[in-house]
């Protein structure tokens, strides 16, 4: 599954959905990182000032990678964007 975040709210959301779909709690995250619950939570709630360490740490703990590329053209409509 590809996913598009172009906000951290958005990128939160991800890697809340793929955390859940690995049935995987913030603890088990944080156990595997080494970071605090409370880290991983203000990540998947889109808090800014997140370390890019931190966000790579935590994508590698769910076996995701960040890609970056050109951005698509924007829709002005919110349902385009699920």
């Amino acid at each position: 599954m590809t996913s598009i975040a172009r906000t951290p709210g958005q990128l939160g959301a991800i890697i809340r959905r793929q955390r859940k779909l690995q049935q995987l709690t913030q603890t088990d995250v944080s156990a595997k990182t080494h970071l605090r619950q409370a880290t991983i939570s203000a990540l998947e709630n889109g808090e800014p000032g997140v370390q890019l360490k931190t966000i790579t740490d935590i994508l590698a703990a769910l076996s995701l990678e960040l890609v970056v590329r050109p951005r698509s053209a924007e829709s002005t409509s919110i349902e385009d964007l699920f």
